[in-house]
């Protein structure tokens, strides 16, 4: 039985003010801990193999996976906060197109500030968003694993000089460093995020990994599923409620093959240099 959409109206309103909003506790902590598990054995397969993994910058990988490589995929996606986020944000038809994990490692270092894609024109003209990145964190994130940092508000700076639409200028950094806001979600804890929001990731001065599922979302006429292959076999689709199968836009094939990775970031690949 699907559990009532909470209103999250609040949610939406922060979301538009400062590109990004959260739940805490949103699940149990031994359900972060299988996901954790799931991401790790995905992560030493990805890494055993060529294209299985695309870095992010030194000792920054991210790897693309199917819904099946992880236990709590439809707890995921049928969470509450979940779908009442996306049905408000990009309307009852929104898609999933993504899944996948930011894996810094020890001595990741701090990645030029981004936004993952250049603005669309929806966004431009009506300031309206038209896809979502939600994030997990699989671990209990501490000031020296080198937590995620996001400018609040800057989902809107927009510009000529911004390089592919996406890095802005060096001259731009003091701004967001003036507005920079460091991230230290638990295990359990789930965020929402427009991708525009400019942000990086920030150096790993510990001795451990920081694993951060990835969902995207996207609402009708975006087209971010165009740079993802996630496929889900026959069998684990007919095991999906209705109301998963609704929104999950990936093929469904016979046998899964490995996701060769095809969504780099060129400008991510040698960090703050």
């Amino acid at each position: 039985m699907t559990r009532l959409n909470p209103d999250v109206s609040a949610d939406v309103d922060v979301l538009y003010r400062d590109g990004i909003t959260a739940r805490k506790g949103a699940f149990s902590r031994q359900w972060a801990d299988e996901l954790h598990e799931d991401v790790l054995t995905a992560f030493e397969e990805a890494m055993s193999r060529p294209g299985g993994a695309v870095g992010r910058g030194p000792n920054r990988y991210y790897v693309e996976i199917h819904p099946e490589q992880i236990r709590g995929f439809v707890e995921l996606v049928d969470h509450p906060w979940v779908r009442s986020l996306c049905t408000e944000v990009l309307g009852p038809d929104y898609r999933i197109v993504e899944l996948g994990f930011d894996v810094p490692l020890e001595g990741a270092v701090n990645q030029p500030w981004h936004r993952d894609f250049p603005m669309p024109d929806e966004t431009r003209r009506e300031r309206r968003f038209t896809s979502l990145a939600f994030n997990v964190t699989t671990v209990d994130t501490s000031e020296d694993m080198g937590p995620f940092e996001i400018a609040p508000g800057t989902q809107w700076d927009d510009g000529p000089e911004f390089e592919h639409g996406m890095f802005p200028p060096r001259s731009h950094y003091d701004r967001y460093l003036d507005r920079a806001v460091r991230k230290y979600p638990q295990r359990g804890d789930i965020s929402a995020r427009t991708a525009l929001t400019i942000h990086r990731g920030t150096t790993n001065d510990s001795a451990r990994s920081r694993p951060v599922l990835v969902l995207g979302v996207d609402g009708p006429g975006a087209v971010n599923g165009d740079r993802h292959d996630m496929a889900v076999t026959r069998d684990y689709w007919d095991t999906l409620p209705d109301q998963v199968r609704r929104h999950l836009d990936c093929p469904i094939v016979e046998v899964l093959e490995p996701v060769t990775q095809k969504h780099t970031i060129e400008g991510l690949v040698m960090g703050d240099a």
